[in-house]
């Protein structure tokens, strides 16, 4: 864990995050007492009832200087995130680059995807359905992207007309104060947007409440299986995006380095530890030799090391335990045969006990190794090589997750054609790991339920309501 809770008689009970990147307390917050959930649930109900009724151009505009205020403060929340989670220096900044792309574009087509519907004319009648916004909106955020995940529940789900309150994990709390400070600086009315410390015990206790329309969760599946389990019985939407295991297949046919710079980066930037990181790698059995040899090659260029120098582009996991699981997947793969290709001495900084890991290529790997059925959630590449398209699709598809998938090849119809046979949310041709606010964010199996982004995002925030109007006869 990177983080510890003690009790203070003044305050209750205090959290410490401590960061990966030396074991230092990087934030202390307070937990947040029951009465103190009770307010706050109070208060977001009372805010939103008076927040519906802000025309859209109103809520657009407090939007934009929210997002406004949370870029003047770019430099500081770059060097935050990389002593809580221990990202490159180099590399935490560019979250809010995809934080602005989101919520300008969510802000821009608001008012066409929260527009009246207009039903075709019925001879004397008048019928329309119009977008309500469901009440409160729970947004339970995760630690490795803490903005981003964020992001796009809460800019949709304000401009629709609800009230946003925001749990953040205990390993990245300050994001929650800067989500508040900017919402606070661009003078949104008190208590349409609030954010709350919150034990795992209090969180359920918090899903568990009438005062909650509309829970989003970003985080593991059984973190996701825990909040429908305390939603049960109160009718709440449910978000969930959860775990990923999302394969590459390099097509015989593809630009060879346009693929191992692709992959090596979607599948080590943020130490491999996103939900579409890439995790497994089907080559073709003709390149497969070549593509080896030049991703080993790359990989070996990464450096290893404290995440405020400007020269690391690889930083620790998120704790030392996050990288002994890694471990433990790479050794046992390598049990059941796989060929490790990375030297460890090449990344002296990677130590046993401690949250920096070497990266790692493997290969003669299977479907019987953990390290190709169960998440990682960490910097390794294991490489399977295939004799067909249909050897690939089948193996792509042996997975209980189904978050994005991705080919590479030089010819669309044939990137088309696998596409429509793969069992994921996102398909990618040629490139990965990537959100593009104008499509919708879906994942199928154990990857989640719900959709956010793009247009059709809104409609899981809201909920229409149909006017059926019979006009007087004369």
């Amino acid at each position: 864990m990177n983080h510890s809770t003690k009790t203070d008689r003044q305050q209750g009970v205090i959290q410490n995050t401590i960061s990966p990147a030396d074991g230092s307390v990087v934030a202390t917050v307070a937990m947040a007492t029951p009465e103190n959930i009770q307010q706050t649930l109070d208060k977001a109900n009372l805010a939103q009832q008076m927040w519906k009724q802000v025309p859209l151009a109103q809520r657009q505009d407090y939007c934009s200087r929210a997002i406004d205020a949370l870029l003047s403060h770019r430099d500081m929340i770059a060097s935050e995130l990389s002593w809580m989670m221990g990202r490159p220096i180099r590399h935490s900044s560019s979250e809010l680059t995809g934080v602005e792309e989101r919520a300008r574009y969510m802000i821009k087509h608001s008012e066409q995807a929260l527009a009246t519907i207009n039903i075709p004319e019925k001879p004397g009648f008048t019928r329309y359905i119009t977008r309500e916004p469901l009440g409160t909106v729970l947004v339970i955020s995760p630690w490795n992207y803490p903005y981003l995940t964020a992001i796009n529940s809460i800019i949709p789900a304000l401009l629709a007309g609800n009230s946003v309150i925001l749990k953040p994990s205990s390993h990245t709390p300050l994001c929650a104060q800067r989500f508040q400070q900017a919402f606070d600086e661009a003078q949104v009315p008190e208590g349409v947007f609030q954010h709350l410390f919150l034990s795992h015990d209090t969180t359920e206790t918090t899903v568990g409440s009438d005062q909650i329309q509309h829970v989003v969760f970003t985080g593991s599946v059984t973190g996701g299986a825990n909040i429908e389990i305390a939603a049960a019985g109160h009718f709440h939407g449910l978000g969930l995006e959860l775990g990923g295991n999302d394969p590459a297949y390099v097509c015989n046919d593809a630009d060879i380095n346009l693929a191992v710079e692709t992959i090596v980066d979607g599948a080590l930037y943020n130490a491999g530890q996103s939900c579409c990181a890439i995790e497994r790698i089907y080559v073709d059995y003709r390149i497969h030799d070549e593509f080896i040899e030049k991703a080993v090659r790359l990989i070996n260029q990464y450096q290893l090391g404290f995440p405020l120098d400007e020269d690391t582009t690889l930083g620790p996991l998120i704790s030392a335990s996050a990288a002994d699981y890694v471990r433990q997947q790479i050794a046992e793969a390598k049990q059941k045969g796989a060929q490790a290709h990375i030297s460890e001495l090449c990344f002296p900084n990677s130590k046993l006990g401690t949250p920096y890991l070497a990266p790692q290529l493997l290969t003669n790997v299977n479907h019987h190794m953990q390290i190709m059925t169960e998440e990682t959630f960490g910097p390794v590449l294991p490489i399977q090589k295939v004799y067909s398209d249909r050897e690939a699709i089948d193996l792509m598809n042996d997975s209980e997750y189904g978050l994005t998938a991705c080919i590479f090849t030089s010819d669309m119809n044939r990137a088309i054609n696998i596409g429509e046979q793969i069992e994921t949310g996102t398909f990618f041709a040629n490139r990965c790991d990537y959100l593009d606010p104008a499509l919708a964010w879906a994942g199928v199996k154990h990857s989640g339920k719900g959709y956010a982004l793009s247009t059709l995002g809104f409609e899981t925030l809201t909920r229409p309501k149909s006017f059926h109007l019979k006009h007087p006869t004369e």
